[in-house]
């Protein structure tokens, strides 16, 4: 089996992932540390160690889906000390990684699991996994500003991805959030669907168009979806949920 695999199918992290803490240096067979990318092992007989712990591949497979709040980090852990999804999720003796990732301030759907595997298929981009989430901005919104979003706003002279954006109301700020002078403002909600998911991509698309965003949460990636977990809350997936991953690796 091929290191970068092992080290994936033990719940290190995505195989792509895996290649980087491999030619760090971190991975150590058989009492000696390796950086050669590609290197081939008997996962029956060497002694594979990651930070001091020798690993072994898992009997069974976890699959976890939290509703991750604002104001969490989605690592194992934070230089700057901030909390963490690792935090919120503990099952004793399974190594979990997070499948992709969510900003600081963004909450919703985050899958966790031990299996590289499924992680890899599910953030590679080539697999064009939708990942729908509710986005709430300030005021409303035009036609024409819905079709700078579909098409991919212009930052820089770099065109980000499109997205599937849909209008799904349109109303007035909560009373407790009015401004001093006591006047209402309108607030829209919307849905908005991509596939790719690069860094801050909805936030800085918002952004381009001058729309500030209040609230941004995922609600779902390909067919799971978050339901009614309450902020915090985690549970493990469902069968029918699993036969989607299943239909997600084939």
């Amino acid at each position: 089996m091929r290191l970068n695999k092992f080290l994936a199918t033990c719940g290190v992290a995505s195989r792509r992932k895996c290649d980087e803490i491999i030619a760090s240096g971190k991975v150590s067979i058989n009492g000696k540390a390796v950086t050669e990318l590609g290197l081939v092992i008997n996962e029956k007989k060497d002694k594979v160690e990651y930070e001091g712990k020798i690993l072994s591949l898992p009997k069974d497979f976890v699959y976890i889906k939290l509703n991750k709040p604002k104001g969490f980090m989605c690592t194992q852990s934070d230089d700057r000390q901030r909390k963490t999804i690792f935090d919120l999720v503990k099952i004793p003796n399974v190594r979990l990684f997070n499948v992709g990732r969510l900003d600081y301030d963004t909450e919703g759907l985050i899958l966790l699991t031990n299996d590289g595997d499924f992680a890899e298929k599910l953030i590679h981009p080539s697999f064009e996994i939708e990942k729908e989430y509710y986005c709430t901005i300030e005021g409303e919104i035009k036609e024409s500003e819905l079709a700078v979003l579909r098409k991919g706003v212009v930052i820089n002279g770099e065109r980000l991805p499109g997205a599937r954006v849909k209008v799904l109301s349109v109303g007035e700020e909560p009373s407790s959030k009015r401004h001093k002078d006591g006047k209402t403002r309108k607030r829209t909600k919307l849905s908005v669907t991509i596939t790719q998911g690069l860094n801050r991509q909805i936030r800085r698309s918002f952004e381009a168009i001058g729309k500030d965003i209040i609230l941004l949460k995922r609600v779902r990636i390909g067919d799971i979806k978050l339901g009614g977990l309450s902020r915090g809350q985690f549970k493990e997936l469902t069968e029918k949920e699993k036969l989607c991953i299943n239909s997600y690796i084939i």
